[in-house]
């Protein structure tokens, strides 16, 4: 069922305010999520609305938290997310990072204990349009199996890049899995099956049922590279941000345990000159024009896809499951 993405932002700022969240708190989780739709990743879109209603309800979530800050050194920031409600925790730390910038060029905020932080893309974007380079990283509950396994035992553990390219900037945004839990949440909300290869069941078969992925594992993408980044990403952050490991990670998935995942926000000021923003920009439409194997398939760089989606869905509305609508919409109150 296809919804204009006012009316969708409408009921989600409306469904967080209704439970006290303030109002520039509402628009900011609520613009996450409608930025995701928009954007082809329902995975990390309105589907996330109802579990993160009910931690609210259950205590779970803080939506008048942003976080406590202790600065570990002049660059170096280290946040108590208190709850808080995961874009609120990374922005907060973000805006934060910005007087540090000024004076060493390069800053880091190292967040635990924040609740999910949806698309990373929306942090790295937001880095990239200040001048800045943004880098995200995340971790989560044991949702992969390692290279060569069949139990799950780390992290989606995505990362998101962000680098001023003038007008448009360049944005990369993966996880180190094959594919996002999210997304096998969203084929099984659909009832539509995995492709071969994404994901095992409980145990360790191969299977393209996304209930059964769902309590599962999911595959690392590109085998022992995917494995071998995945496993960096979980290490660094918890070395950095003090959280726990996967498996005994709660929180972004559930509604009933405190978030204890982290996150590490990197800016950097790369001290780029009108000149070096040009010769980037032009270096990706060198690639943009580059041969492709198939001429109906143009070369298309990071966040090409997502811009594109985006520019349509606003004109078309977003695709929404009429049972996640119906959901939202009994969630309002009488």
């Amino acid at each position: 069922m296809r919804v204009a993405e006012s009316d969708l932002r409408r009921l989600a700022t409306g469904l967080l305010e209704e439970r006290g969240a303030p109002p520039k708190v509402a628009w900011l989780q609520a613009d996450l999520l409608i930025e995701a739709e928009l954007r082809g990743l329902p995975s990390h879109g309105l589907q996330r609305l109802p579990r993160l209603l009910a931690r609210i309800d259950r205590g779970l979530a803080n939506p008048f938290a942003t976080g406590t800050h202790r600065w570990r050194g002049h660059a170096l920031l280290q946040v108590d997310g208190q709850r808080a409600l995961g874009p609120v925790a990374v922005m907060s730390a973000l805006e934060a990072l910005l007087p540090a910038i000024e004076n060493s060029g390069l800053a880091l905020a190292a967040i635990r204990d924040a609740n999910h932080i949806g698309m990373l893309a929306y942090y790295a974007e937001q880095a990239a349009r200040r001048g800045l380079i943004g880098i995200l990283l995340s971790t989560s509950e044991a949702l992969v199996h390692p290279f060569g396994g069949t139990e799950a035992m780390l992290g989606t553990n995505p990362i998101a890049i962000g680098i001023p390219t003038g007008e448009t900037p360049f944005v990369l945004d993966l996880a180190t899995s094959l594919v996002s839990m999210g997304k096998i949440h969203n084929y099984a909300l659909r009832g539509e099956s995995l492709l071969q290869g994404w994901a095992v069941d409980v145990d360790g078969n191969p299977t393209t049922d996304a209930e059964a992925a769902k309590s599962g594992a999911i595959a690392p993408f590109g085998d022992a590279k995917g494995y071998g980044l995945g496993l960096a990403f979980e290490l660094l952050v918890a070395a950095l941000a003090g959280s726990d490991l996967a498996p005994e990670i709660h929180g972004t998935l559930d509604t009933t345990h405190p978030a204890n995942k982290g996150d590490v926000l990197i800016l950097i000021d790369p001290g780029a000159d009108e000149r070096t923003i040009t010769r980037l920009a032009a270096y990706l439409d060198a690639l943009r024009c580059s041969r492709p194997v198939d001429i109906n398939r143009p070369i298309a760089v990071p966040g090409d896809g997502m811009r594109t989606r985006r520019s349509a869905t606003l004109r078309d509305g977003i695709d929404v499951p009429e049972a996640l609508l119906n959901e939202l919409r009994t969630l309002q109150p009488a």
